[in-house]
Formats: structure tokens, C-alpha cells, sequence
């Protein structure tokens, strides 16, 4: 065995993991009821692949064998617990959809929509639902959970442990569900999708979650077509989506907004989320972000910007869901719109409880706001501030290039 066959079989367990790992589980959780039963066998099944493909050579359909494998492990599992035939069949159901890639039949298609549902039950604490969606939808790292919520992998790991029990022991439903309920759970359901397709936007982020997350907002609105919010969110993903090949250059550095080359947008998916957006009445948080969203995707240039209605989104927004974040936004196109000393009299306001002390983006806005009034030798300290913090080496490379060209 090369290292060059191991390091392809990697990368090639690596992106099937990415992809079908949580398509794996959902679908087993659905036949087998048993949270850790799914996500012990998808997880042999990804040992096997590292362990057989540097050999065997990767397969044309990794996440179809992926599937296969963790289906068989599951069968032998039940079978040694004697568990009612049902569920075996269901199992044997799902080797059409591993040997095809397809779903086997309908009920499939939303798999993971039923999970997400199912995470999002009202019985768990909102810290329990993001951490669950976060490993089991998002296949996050425990570890990387843990950081984000500040706390030890182990406490994490129990965490979830006890999420999943009480998910068993209440005997919550692995359903979408109907009436009041469902339009109880849409909020979590929606805040999930938009973790998903975050996690998948981000710098460092996985593509396939964010594509997944604008298949899961569609099925949502086919499901839900009278929530205005399920729809803005869906025009969201599309618009912010639709840059995607122009956000970042052939090295992997991030192309700030204007910089990037708009003829390589999306177009239809921009003309789609127009659409959408032009039925809704109702501006709630999602409509708000996918309006602003909108202005950047419609404008010929960044000069052609409307920065003022942008500002006003911002405005309404910040009154729906007040955060560091959404000031700090609020403050580069108030910035924009009325001028590099408002946009730094505003980040100054979104600043002063400490949340965006440590905050790269915070450091980078504050850059480019001192930069316009005028201060570029400041500009380009606090440049150099925010390369020192952030985590990600393309995007160190670009604040520290802007840092030297001031």
C-alpha cells in the first residue's frame, strides 16, 4: 500500500462521509429506532473504508457502499437481538438504495428532515438540539462541538448521550409531524437549516452541507407552502449560494464582495430567490437577511449597491433578533451608506458588551471602516489584529495582503 493510495482513500472516505454519513444514519434510525445502533454502524462502516479501500481501490459508489456496509452490520446486530421481523425488512429495503444510490422509496426522501424534526422536539433544551443537530445532521466532530459550546469533549460527549436518551426513554416520535406541533417545532426546524447551510458557507466549510440545506428548505416549503419564513429562508440559501464559485480565488483565498467576478453568479438561482421574495408580505428575520441578500445579488457593482435599504433591513433586524453579529453587519452598511464615521460609531455600540472582542470579522470591519475615513496606517494595524485571530490561513493571508497594501 502507497501513501499516495492511502491519502486518496482518505480523501475519498473523507468526502463520502461528508456526504452520505448523515443520510446513513437518519435512514437507519428511521428502520431501527436505535439512535446508537445508526451511528455505530455508520461509523464501522467509514473503519472499513479506510481500512479496505487504499487496497481495493475506491468504489464508483462510496456512499452506496457506505450504506451497504452499515446496513449489514445492523442486520447482523438485530438478528443476534432477535428484534421483531419489521425491522429487518425495512433493512433489507434499504439495499435497493445502497446498490442505486436512490432512494428506495418515498418515506426515504426525507430522512433527514425527520431527524432534524425529531431533534428539534420541545422536550430537549435548545443547547441540546443545536449540539445534537450539530453531530448527527452536520457529522461535526464531538470535539469541535465542545469548543464552540466552551466545554470539555467528555461533558459534551454525555450531553449527548442524555440527549439521545431522553429522545428514546419519551419515546419521541422519529416523524415529521402534523398540526400545532409542526408549527411549533418550524422555528428550531428553520434555525437548523440555517446551521446546516452555515456550516457549509463558512470558509472552512463542507459545500455538500450547504447544497443539502437549500434540498432540505425545498422539501420544508413543499411541506409547509403557507409559512413565509420557510420560504425566505430557501431564497436565502439561493442567493447567498449563488456566489459561491466566485467567492474565493484559485489558491483558496476569500474574494471580498467587490472584488468577485459577478458574471461567475448564479443567475437562475438569483432569479429564483427573487421570485420567491416578491410573494412574500410578511418580513420576519429570514425575509429581512434574504432581502439584503437580494440588493447584493441585483446590483450591477458594488458602487450600484442600495446600501440605505440594506441599512434599513439591518435596522428592522436588529429590533427581531438583537445580537453582536447583526450589529456588527448593521454597522458596515450603515458604513456604506452614510459614511465611514457612522458605520465605526455603530460597530462601536455592537463592540461594547466584549462578544466581539475576539471576533476576526469585528477587527476586519473596523479596518476597513478606518481605511475609508482615511487612517490607513491604523487601518492596517488593526489588519494585522484580525489576522492574528482568526483560525482559517486563507483568510489570514488576505487580511494580512490587505494589511500591506495600506
Amino acid at each position: 500500500m502507497t501513501d499516495a493510495a492511502r491519502a486518496a482513500a482518505d480523501r475519498a472516505a473523507a468526502a463520502a462521509a461528508t456526504e452520505a454519513y448523515p443520510r446513513i444514519v437518519a435512514a437507519l434510525i428511521r428502520v431501527t429506532g436505535d439512535w446508537t445502533l445508526a451511528e455505530d454502524c455508520a461509523q464501522e462502516a467509514l473503519a472499513s473504508a479506510l481500512a479496505r479501500w487504499p487496497a481495493d481501490g475506491v468504489p464508483s459508489n462510496p456512499g452506496g457502499w457506505l450504506m451497504s456496509v452499515a446496513r449489514n452490520r445492523a442486520v447482523d446486530v438485530l438478528r443476534r437481538a432477535s428484534v421483531e421481523r419489521r425491522k429487518l425488512r425495512e433493512l433489507a429495503v434499504l439495499a435497493l438504495t445502497a446498490a442505486t444510490g436512490e432512494p428506495a422509496r418515498e418515506e426515504a426522501v426525507d430522512d433527514r428532515l425527520r431527524l432534524i424534526f425529531t431533534c428539534c422536539h420541545p422536550a430537549l433544551s435548545l443547547e441540546a438540539r443545536v449540539a445534537l443537530t450539530l453531530r448527527t445532521i452536520c457529522a461535526v466532530p464531538t470535539a469541535d462541538i465542545a469548543r464552540s459550546f466552551l466545554v470539555s469533549e467528555s461533558t459534551m460527549t454525555r450531553r449527548l448521550t442524555r440527549a439521545k436518551a431522553k429522545i428514546a426513554q419519551a419515546r419521541i416520535p422519529y416523524r415529521v409531524p402534523g398540526g400545532a406541533a409542526r408549527a411549533e417545532r418550524l422555528p428550531g426546524v428553520l434555525a437548523v437549516l440555517y446551521l446546516l447551510f452555515t456550516h457549509g458557507y463558512s470558509g472552512d466549510g463542507e459545500p455538500a452541507f450547504a447544497e443539502e440545506a437549500i434540498r432540505l428548505a425545498r422539501l420544508l416549503t413543499r411541506l409547509m407552502p403557507g409559512q413565509p419564513e420557510a420560504s425566505a429562508l430557501l431564497a436565502l440559501f439561493l442567493l447567498q449560494h449563488s456566489r459561491h464559485d466566485a467567492r474565493r480565488d484559485a489558491e483558496g483565498r476569500p474574494v471580498p464582495l467587490d472584488k468577485q467576478d459577478r458574471s461567475r453568479w448564479d443567475d437562475a438561482a438569483i432569479g429564483e430567490a427573487v421570485g420567491i421574495l416578491s410573494g412574500l408580505r410578511h418580513l420576519g428575520p429570514y425575509a429581512l437577511q434574504a432581502q439584503i441578500a437580494a440588493c447584493h445579488a441585483t446590483a450591477e457593482s458594488i458602487g450600484d449597491t442600495d446600501w440605505r435599504r440594506i441599512a434599513t433591513c439591518y435596522d428592522q433586524l436588529i429590533r427581531l433578533q438583537p445580537s453582536p453579529v447583526i450589529g456588527l453587519n448593521r454597522a458596515v452598511a450603515h458604513g456604506y451608506a452614510y459614511g465611514p464615521s457612522a458605520g465605526l460609531a455603530l460597530l462601536a455600540q455592537a463592540r461594547a458588551g466584549g462578544a466581539l472582542d475576539d471576533y476576526p470579522l469585528a477587527v476586519a470591519a473596523e479596518a476597513d471602516l478606518t481605511a475609508r475615513a482615511g487612517d490607513r496606517r491604523h487601518a492596517a494595524a488593526l489588519f494585522r489584529q484580525a489576522a492574528a485571530r482568526t483560525g482559517n490561513e486563507a483568510e489570514r493571508r488576505a487580511l494580512l495582503e490587505r494589511a500591506d497594501t495600506l
